[in-house]
């Protein structure tokens, strides 16, 4: 459960082993949030890349998986019952085993927080699928997390781009690295303590007023397009309705990424244990544990092959 890159992986490694796979996923395609939230940002921990952007590391994985597993996208499960040996998920798949790759879980942005009709909607984004399309025009991007730096420094490269960046806080979430690269860029401003107030649409342009924080003033700028990125609301605790235990939104695991379900695994974000460290890298590993574990409960007469030059 779960096409991000873990789970896309994990399929890859089970067909490796000569497992049959589905991977199901609430969103229309392959991906997860590397490709939603950060596909132009460049990822420098995944071995063998020195550098590696989100959308390209999905891209690869997503290649390499296409012909090994059957894909059921924009698929929410939203039963699963054992029968037997089997799990059937929504009264139509019957599987052996399952591991959850959901990642921090299906999720939804924080909308924009101003009331607006439907024409000024068509100017709110909350991803960016194609930045050049923001080219020649003056576009707002309201958040203080590194999607928000990511998205604004991604779309002040593209030509003649105004870009004006608009957070609540003096003080960033995000790097320090990328608010010193946005502060020196001459087609970007920096909009703080500020929160918009109001809404207005003028000749195809939004107008939005904004407030200081501690101040009655409001200010206006008009934008060609909004990019909102005040983060999303994700958990996985629908797993709880098939009676796996959770902590803090994730799922319980042990040293074999089993959870307390027999049967039932989870890997990368979605799952915890102590110790565990948020990387993408170490999600490959625990989707290799998880399948490793499979094998070994699905098959303990075999001695199992653990290279996969020997496979």
């Amino acid at each position: 459960m779960g096409a991000g890159p873990i789970g896309l992986f994990s399929a890859n490694f089970a067909h490796l082993h000569g497992l049959k796979t589905i991977i199901f996923d609430s969103l229309k395609e392959a991906g997860g949030q590397p490709k939603l939230l950060y596909p132009f940002k460049k990822i420098f921990d995944i071995p063998v890349f020195n550098a590696i952007t989100g959308k390209e590391l999905v891209e690869r994985l997503a290649e390499e998986t296409q012909e090994k597993a059957t894909f059921m996208l924009n698929h929410r499960v939203s039963e699963i019952t054992k029968d037997d040996d089997y799990f059937i998920i929504d009264n139509e798949f019957a599987v052996k085993s399952i591991i959850v790759a959901s990642g921090t879980g299906s999720f939804t942005p924080k909308k924009f927080p101003l009331k607006v009709d439907n024409e000024s909607e068509k100017h709110i984004h909350y991803y960016i699928r194609e930045p050049e399309k923001f080219a020649n025009k003056v576009v707002g991007v309201f958040g203080g997390g590194d999607s928000a730096l990511d998205w604004a420094l991604e779309l002040a490269q593209q030509p003649n781009t105004q870009v004006k960046l608009v957070h609540r806080r003096n003080e960033f979430r995000g790097l320090e690295s990328s608010i010193q690269q946005l502060k020196n860029l001459k087609n970007v401003e920096i909009l703080t303590p500020y929160l918009p107030k109001t809404s207005s649409l003028v000749d195809n342009q939004l107008t939005i007023g904004l407030k200081e924080i501690g101040q009655t003033d409001i200010i206006e700028r008009t934008f060609d397009e909004i990019v909102v990125a005040y983060g999303f609301r994700a958990n996985n605790n629908f797993v709880k309705q098939w009676g796996v235990a959770t902590s803090g939104g994730q799922i319980k695991v042990g040293q074999e990424m089993k959870t307390n379900v027999p049967g039932i695994y989870a890997v990368g974000d979605a799952a915890t244990y102590s110790g565990r460290v948020p990387v993408i890298g170490l999600g490959f590993g625990e989707a290799q544990i998880a399948i490793t574990s499979i094998m070994r409960s699905l098959f303990p007469e075999k001695t199992l092959t653990i290279h996969s030059t020997s496979i």
